[in-house]
């Protein structure tokens, strides 16, 4: 079996410069085809990190390409999906890759009858720091894990992002925007979520922003903006949940976990690197591995526009030198592991660890913690899901 799997993407916009980039370092993949929906950022794309422009049939008949990536909007990422698993193609999708349970049931029903591959977004948790936290609790230094407590907690994407509104809408929330990241990352390091309760609240029916232009804009609220509830785990441990998009500023870590012989706290799963600290039987914290925890990266409206318009522009903010000259990945993020582990479970025949189970089981739980908090009560969780295997970057 090849040592190298050709890579087409589909969609070419902001977030597709992190797995451009990423793709291109990897010497398991190959670039071959950019696509987006008018092809003027496909070709500005392929300009940058190479790969030529294509249209998605021309991607879907391709018998060059092996895996494709879905970084289509998120409303379209079953109807694509399914086009590339019914071309016989595997398939990586951002997150999610279906916004019904049963159209991600479908999805994975095909893979299997296809002999094909799903993975899915989020693959922050196959990053460094959560591989670090992951080895702690497999080694037992604090012991079995009783509970815990998640903090997603912030102003709301208005307060950088420049179009804000769809994250207002129906499938939007804080819960389903940002809570992938957080419930796969629990679910790597405590395995599978067997039952979930919840209260869902909205204190504000309309939310002002800057737009684009840095005018002054507002929008409707269509969804809930704080969630509190809990998620029991198989293993029997109690975690609490809070997400909100109604908070100035907190001191609540991202992720605590409370185990029999100690207390782990760890990074924050919207990003790959940051800090782990252990303090066993109340002891003093102390770095796990030498994880000492960065700087809490900033939402200011100003930077991360600045940011972003650097990025379209074709600028690494960090470097000031043009997109694709740099040795350092764009802005240290490494989104696209996951594409790198779903081409080396193609050659070892295996399982990708950011599978479609787990992209599923992720979802399933999202969806009944979103039902359970609107109506107040709990919600069995009838799909599972296997602890991914620990992974080494390369």
């Amino acid at each position: 079996m090849t040592n190298t799997f050709n890579v087409s993407v589909i969609g070419a916009g902001i977030i597709s410069h992190t797995y451009l980039d990423n793709i291109r370092r990897s010497p398991d993949l190959k670039l071959r085809y950019i696509c987006s929906k008018s092809g003027v950022t496909a070709q500005k794309q392929a300009a940058i990190w190479g790969g030529k422009p294509a249209s998605l049939a021309e991607i879907l008949a391709d018998t060059a390409t092996d895996i494709v990536v879905n970084l289509a909007p998120p409303s379209t990422h079953y109807e694509i999906g399914a086009a590339i698993l019914r071309a016989g193609k595997h398939l990586y999708s951002e997150k999610p890759f279906a916004t019904s349970l049963e159209a991600a049931k479908e999805l994975v029903a095909m893979a299997a009858a296809k002999d094909l591959k799903i993975g899915c977004a989020p693959d922050t948790f196959l990053g460094p720091a959560h591989q670090a936290a992951r080895r702690a609790l497999d080694s037992g230094v604090i012991g079995r894990i009783v509970g815990g407590a998640v903090a997603v907690q912030n102003r709301g994407v208005e307060s950088w992002h420049p179009n804000p509104a769809a994250f207002y809408q129906p499938g939007g929330g804080p819960l389903l925007d940002l809570g992938p990241y957080y419930i796969t990352n629990l679910v790597h390091l405590l395995g599978p979520v067997v039952e979930v309760c919840g209260f869902a609240t909205q204190p504000a029916k309309t939310r002002g922003y800057l737009d684009a232009m840095s005018r002054a804009a507002s929008l409707d609220v269509l969804v809930p903006t704080t969630f509190n509830g809990a998620l029991i785990f198989e293993n029997g441990a109690n975690v609490g949940l809070s997400a909100s998009w109604d908070v100035w500023n907190h001191r609540r870590l991202p992720i605590e976990l409370y185990g029999e012989k100690g207390t782990l706290v760890t990074a924050d799963p919207n990003f790959f690197v940051g800090g782990v600290e252990i303090s066993e039987t109340g002891g003093q914290w102390k770095p796990y591995e030498g994880h000492v925890p960065l700087p809490k990266p900033t939402l200011d409206a100003n930077v991360v526009r600045k940011a972003l318009k650097l990025i379209a522009a074709g600028i690494d903010p960090m470097s000031g030198k043009p997109l694709g000259s740099t040795d350092k990945p764009l802005l240290g993020d490494l989104r696209g592991l996951g594409v790198i582990d779903l081409a080396a479970s193609i050659r070892e025949q295996r399982a990708p660890r950011a599978s479609g189970d787990l992209a599923l089981h992720i979802l399933e739980v999202l969806l009944a913690f979103e039902e359970a908090s609107r109506e107040r009560r709990t919600i069995a969780i009838r799909s599972t899901a296997t602890r991914p295997p620990t992974f080494v970057s390369a």
